[in-house]
Parts: C-alpha cells; sequence; structure tokens
C-alpha cells in the first residue's frame, strides 16, 4: 500500500428488494470514482429487467462531476443481476473481478450448456485481479484480496486512506467485503454453493479480521434481523467481538458445523438461476436470437434442493 494515504469518500446505495448494498468510492482531488457491485433490476414474474437502481448510481455520478475509472465486482451474485454492462455503456469504466471467475463460469456453462462461443477463460471482464493486486482509483490506492469460501472467486478490496485527526490504527481504512461476512447480528455467507466451502471461508474471514481493528468494513447484504434498520458499515473490532458466525474464540471446526448445518436448511435464492447466467458475463444479457430476444435458461432438475 502508499506511504501517504490519500482522502476518499464512499456512498452508499442500499437496494430494499434484494438487501444489496452498491457503493461509489470516489477520490475527491482527481474526481475519479469506482462503482462496487451494481444492481440491474429484474422481476422475475414477468421476465423484466429494469435501471431504478442504476439510476441512482447514475445520477450521484453526475451530481458529484464524478469519472468512473474501474466497475469492481465481488464476486458472480446469485441474488441479483448485475448492471456493470448497463453502467459501462453509460459511463465507461473498466468491469473487473477476481481471476478465479474463470472456475465459476466453467462450472455455469456446463449447467446452462451456453453456447459455443462462451468461453469460460474470463474475457468477458476487462480486468481479472490477482490477490494482493494493488491498483488506483484516481490518487487512491487499492489492493485486491481473494476470499474464497462463498465462491472461488470472491474478492474483497481493501482502500488505503487517513484519519482525519492522522491516527495510524486503520480507522482511515476500508474493505468492500462482498458477502464473506455480514453485519455482526447476521454473521457470514452461505458457503454450499459449487466451489463454496465452510473452511475455506473461515480462512478468508480470519485474514480479514487479521487487519487493524479500526479499519471500516462495507458489506454487501444486509438481512436486518428485528425489525433494525438497514445497515452496511461496520469495523473489524465490531466483528471481532460480536459477529454471530464468528466472533474471537470460535474455532474452523466449531464454524464449520455452524455453517454446515445452516446451509442445509437454506432454500435455494429466488434469483439463483437467472442472475448467475448474466453475472458470469460480466452483465451482459445473453446474446439475441434470431427473432431479436434474449433468453434465460432455466434448468430443471439440477439444483439439490427446492
Amino acid at each position: 500500500m502508499s506511504p501517504v494515504p490519500s482522502a476518499f469518500t464512499i456512498h452508499a446505495f442500499h437496494d430494499d428488494r434484494t438487501g444489496t448494498v452498491s457503493y461509489v468510492l470516489a477520490d475527491p482531488a482527481t474526481r475519479q470514482a469506482a462503482v462496487v457491485d451494481p444492481v440491474l433490476d429484474f422481476d422475475l414474474k414477468s421476465g423484466r429487467t429494469s435501471t431504478i437502481q442504476a439510476a441512482r448510481v447514475l445520477a450521484h455520478l453526475a451530481q458529484a462531476g464524478l469519472t468512473v475509472q474501474w466497475i469492481l465486482e465481488t464476486h458472480a451474485h446469485a441474488d441479483h443481476l448485475s448492471a456493470a454492462r448497463y453502467l459501462q455503456a453509460h459511463v465507461g469504466g473498466r468491469i473487473a473481478i477476481g481471476e478465479h471467475i474463470r472456475e465459476v463460469q466453467a462450472v455455469f456453462r456446463k449447467l446452462y450448456n451456453l453456447e459455443r462461443d462462451f468461453l469460460p477463460d474470463g474475457r468477458q471482464f476487462d480486468h481479472l485481479f490477482r490477490d494482493g493486486e494493488t491498483f488506483m482509483i484516481g490518487g487512491v490506492e487499492a489492493q485486491a484480496l481473494l476470499v474464497p469460501g462463498h465462491t472461488p472467486a470472491c474478492m474483497a478490496y481493501r482502500i488505503e486512506g487517513h484519519a482525519e485527526d492522522g491516527r495510524e490504527d486503520g480507522s482511515g481504512d476500508a474493505v468492500f467485503v462482498g458477502d464473506t461476512m455480514f453485519m455482526p447480528d447476521v454473521g457470514t455467507a452461505r458457503a454450499d454453493f459449487p466451489g463454496g466451502d465452510a473452511a475455506t471461508l473461515y480462512r478468508s474471514i480470519r485474514r480479514l479480521l487479521a487487519l487493524p481493528a479500526a479499519t471500516r468494513l462495507f458489506v454487501c447484504h444486509d438481512y436486518p434481523p428485528g425489525g433494525r434498520a438497514p445497515a452496511w458499515e461496520t469495523t473489524v473490532a465490531e466483528q471481532r467481538a460480536g459477529n454471530i458466525h464468528v466472533h474471537d474464540g470460535v474455532s474452523e471446526a466449531e464454524f464449520v458445523a455452524l455453517r454446515n448445518g445452516r446451509d442445509a436448511q437454506l432454500e435455494v435464492p429466488a434469483l439463483i438461476l437467472p442472475s448467475i447466467q448474466i453475472n458470469i458475463r460480466a452483465g451482459q444479457l445473453p446474446p439475441a436470437e434470431d427473432n431479436g430476444v434474449s433468453y434465460l435458461k432455466i434448468p430443471l432438475n439440477t439444483l439439490s434442493r427446492q
């Protein structure tokens, strides 16, 4: 990370239909920005897409006078469609994800029996991050961290900043953790998707929780229990003290038993079959057929639970 951290701003957009939180991270000095995990609205009943959530992001970018440098995906989401391609068409930016997306693409290419010219080589994205790779958002340095377990390709994005009072305790840093962790009272992501693994997820979480205690963590989803308002920002210290699945003192074996037991009771996400075939294409809809219409595939009798 850079020796002189830069200031940055984070603006969050909560989608109450999917529980997803998207972000715009900006460098005020250069007006360069990154969009993290953007949402394309999808109505399962009618099969129609819309751009309500993306329009909120676009309005903020225009109002703040920001230029998009990156569109960052933490993973191939199973609970919402990505608006990456839609945003790119309007404001530019490079769409990026972790390099292990190739493994996810290979699995789901077989599941959906995708067209021959869909190759599971990651070329659908503009950039594939390696673990530990650094990159710039304007004058702000960021680092891509591989955090598999929920999926093999999950990435977190660490942004180095500075606290207003000059402290060097990590309080200026931010990490977009994707689905690796949720708010402390919600816990952690499931690990039963193809390529997922609870033990691997535990190690990824401990990697993040080894960061300075004051590091701010921004989650990709919130499913508020007990009627509390949606929230999306926490800290390493808060997670270590209070995460209901993986607080300090929970061993790997205990976590694996808990996570596997919970996953066995969970329903398949409502949008998993529509969303993944879009998201492994970096948000691009399937190629239109000879009538000009794009079609989603729903493989029958393939998922393990209903």
